[in-house]
């Protein structure tokens, strides 16, 4: 009889025990939690032995800094035992979604502690943002991830009931510092548009591209956004750039300046690379004339770098214009002390990928984008037609203020 009383005992204790240590969340406070959460991030660079390459992020300060620019937005974190162990962040927004307009919510930053990983807890982080996202009349809720990370595919599609719906291609190209990349062709002209002028562009030439914001206007004024700029083809001699001239070939890019947010980091690296680099360097500083070997930036220390979105073109040759615009937005970067890369996102069947310059080594040929419908039947349809639609839908606005 003892023995029964000593075994209900201890199970009782290990259930007091459980039901203390099960992490509570809760909405971000900026008063007590900014320090806390910095140090979470900090805890999390351990990441997986068998990557090569780990990028981190430093968030300047200010841990709602990707998300602050959102039209709503909000930070969840974990708490156990006083301890902060995980956090997510989400924000909501209209935009075009299969040919109409819904309210949208984006998952980013899910963040675990590796010493709680395995315990749920990202698992309600991610259910307690989708019941924000519900009470704010959220239509869909979408996230990125790396293709092969395979723990956040196994909790958002097996577990949360996301579907894989578009695998995006990230191109990344490094700033060479030393010397300006020549915009080939004497027939290519390059004019900034007026806040106004993008604007109705964007309207009229991206208005049904999947996931472009309704909010355009408020992106396109936002001090990040360093402008939009044309190219096209002058060949005829015009004195300026004029849509009613119907060139027949232009594209047009805005630059958005992710550096002044949050900087990354690479955190991990083989012997060869870190060698490489320096060798790399080096040569460029002292033989600028030798280009055999092209120059890799210092990716080792905290650096910023620009985002190329709303790339768009029109015309035969509007590849070699496109091109000529990164080329350009490359040479404005060199003026950015610590801009080290310049960076591009485009639907993975999208053939502008071939005529924007990156490098395949720093870049990410399959980016997924998972989504979930939160309402009824026939947003659980249009998922299903999204994904049936996603190997022949080129077109994708990437939203900067998600980067």
């Amino acid at each position: 009889m003892l023995h029964v009383h000593r075994y209900i005992y201890i199970q009782k204790k290990i259930l007091i025990i459980m039901v203390y240590m099960e992490a509570i969340v809760r909405s971000y406070d900026d008063q007590i939690d900014r320090a806390r959460v910095e140090d979470l991030e900090r805890r999390c660079e351990v990441g997986p032995a068998e990557r090569v390459f780990q990028l981190y992020t430093d968030t300047l300060g200010d841990p709602i800094c990707r998300i602050r620019n959102s039209p709503m937005y909000k930070m969840l974190v974990a708490e156990m035992d006083k301890e902060l162990v995980g956090l997510i962040q989400g924000s909501v927004k209209i935009v075009r979604v299969y040919n109409k307009k819904a309210k949208v919510g984006y998952v980013l930053g899910l963040r675990v502690v590796p010493i709680h990983r395995r315990k749920g807890i990202g698992l309600r982080l991610v259910k307690k943002l989708e019941e924000w996202f519900i009470s704010s009349d959220v239509e869909y809720a979408y996230m990125a991830t790396e293709n092969d990370n395979e723990a956040s595919v196994n909790l958002f599609v097996n577990k949360l009931g996301y579907v894989k719906f578009r695998t995006p291609s990230i191109l990344v190209n490094p700033v060479n510092n030393t010397r300006p990349i020549h915009v080939s062709s004497s027939n290519i002209e390059i004019v900034k548009l007026k806040v106004e002028d993008a604007e109705l562009m964007y309207r009229r030439f991206m208005a049904s591209t999947d996931f472009f914001p309704d909010d355009i206007g408020n992106i396109l004024r936002n001090k990040l956004s360093l402008g939009t700029w044309v190219a096209y083809d002058n060949q005829k001699g015009q004195s300026s750039w004029s849509e009613e001239l119907k060139p027949k070939s232009w594209a047009m890019v805005s630059v958005w300046n992710s550096g002044e947010l949050f900087k990354l980091r690479l955190g991990k690296a083989p012997l060869s690379c870190l060698i490489y680099t320096k060798s790399s360097r080096l040569i460029d500083k002292f033989f600028p004339w030798f280009k055999v070997i092209p120059s890799i930036p210092d990716f080792f220390n905290p650096f910023g770098f620009y985002f190329i979105y709303g790339v768009h073109r029109e015309g035969p040759v509007s590849g070699k214009l496109v091109k000529a615009l990164c080329q350009f937005v490359h040479n404005m970067a060199m003026e950015t002390r610590d801009c080290k890369v310049i960076v591009t996102e485009v639907g993975g069947n999208d053939s502008l990928r071939f005529h924007i310059p990156h490098w395949k080594l720093l870049s990410c040929p399959e980016d997924l984008w998972c989504i979930k419908a939160l309402k009824n039947e026939d947003h659980t349809t249009t998922v299903h037609e999204l994904t049936k639609t996603q190997a022949t839908t080129k077109a994708l606005f990437v939203d900067p203020r998600e980067v």
